[in-house]
């Protein structure tokens, strides 16, 4: 059996939120994986191997360019009910 610690659960807001011992090797910020089995709790850290970081992506597309204002405005789309030969088209919903 491993070592054991005490740890202090508080009121967080609307939440409980369970203060871990800095033993533990936590730091703050980091995201953990809680499992309740039978009434028992366990808790790991959570490996950040599936995520994608996309911070060196920007400088490895030197052909990308951020739009310019003119090429942000789009035509607007055709909606039927703007349509004047729509059948109902000018006349109030409410009524």
């Amino acid at each position: 059996m491993g070592n054991e610690y005490r740890a202090k659960v508080f009121k967080s807001g609307n939440s409980v939120a369970l203060r871990l011992p800095k033993a533990l090797g936590f730091e703050a910020g980091q995201e953990v994986r809680v499992r309740e089995e039978a009434g028992k709790f366990s808790f790991e850290a959570v490996n950040d191997a599936g995520r994608i970081d996309l911070t060196g992506l920007w400088g490895s597309c030197p052909d990308l360019k951020p739009l310019t204002s003119e090429e942000r405005e789009f035509d607007r789309s055709p909606r039927i009910w703007d349509d004047p030969d729509w059948p109902g088209w000018g006349e109030d919903p409410s009524a």
